[in-house]
């Protein structure tokens, strides 16, 4: 898959404005890389793991009556791993140190996620579709099928034993 070089530059302007982030991982909802910034981290676990912890936090917020889920939080004893949705389809996780300021974290990562839902937005726009080819002549019927549990027993028998 061919990762659009503006996402890749978004994720490399967040680790610029955030000496604390140790990676970032962009991935489907379904845990499948998308884009990484993450050197020293394994991004296909951690966007499967974090595909997987936003679904059950996601299961939480419904349980709860609170709407749907926009960010999920972990903090650890060494930093903090903050995932966003971004856009229906998609989710950022970010692995900061703890000595993150979560507050700016979360303002910083706010504004790449409107930033790159931009950007899958546009990737997404349905590209002009060829004109279906029409064909020459009558239309030739389509084959009827019918399935044997509608047949009457009769004609099962005859079907059977013809």
């Amino acid at each position: 898959m061919t990762v659009d070089p503006a996402v890749l530059e978004e994720l490399d302007r967040l680790r610029g404005r955030m000496p604390e982030l140790s990676g970032s991982v962009l991935a489907t909802t379904d845990g499948l890389v998308v884009a990484h910034d993450a050197h020293d981290i394994e991004p296909d676990s951690l966007a499967a793991l974090a595909a997987a912890h936003f679904a059950l936090a996601r299961r939480f917020a419904h349980a709860v009556n609170h709407g749907d889920l926009r960010e999920a939080v972990v903090e650890c004893d060494r930093g903090y791993i903050t995932t966003y949705a971004a856009g229906p389809n998609a989710l950022l996780t970010l692995v900061t140190s703890g000595d993150a300021n979560l507050a700016l974290v979360h303002l910083e990562a706010r504004r790449c996620v409107r930033r790159l839902v931009k950007i899958l937005a546009l990737e997404a726009q349905p590209h002009l579709r060829p004109e279906i080819p029409t064909q020459s002549g009558p239309p030739t019927p389509l084959a009827r099928r019918t399935p044997m549990a509608t047949l009457s027993n009769n004609v099962r028998r005859h079907q059977a034993a013809g």
